[in-house]
């Protein structure tokens, strides 16, 4: 087996392995987790793919970079979020928060 194989299958895991997170949890922090498993999984596949085939590594390692901004842009974005859902709600669950007033 490949050495980028096994990377892809590795980035592959951390992928479904967030997309399963996203789906089931109930909390607002753990889906912001799966989707951090997600961008990760996304940068080591490019890490991989540029190192170890053709393409300019620095290619890579840049589009890696890219890929931890937008990640910890996100997570600032959904974390200053999941405050004003807690201040406002009292509670970070999504079965609570989905629920309309009326």
């Amino acid at each position: 087996m490949s050495p980028l194989l096994m990377y892809q299958l590795v980035a592959l895991l951390l992928l479904a392995i967030g997309l399963y997170g996203i789906v089931w949890r109930k909390s607002l922090v753990g889906m912001l987790i799966s989707v951090e498993l997600m961008l990760n999984g996304a940068g080591l596949s490019i890490v991989a793919a540029s190192q170890l085939t053709e393409a300019g590594s620095s290619v890579g390692q840049i589009a890696a970079l890219f890929v931890m901004g937008l990640a910890a842009a996100e997570a600032t974005l959904v974390l200053a979020i999941i405050i004003v859902v807690a201040k406002r709600f009292k509670t970070v669950e999504t079965d609570a928060v989905s629920r309309l007033k009326g």
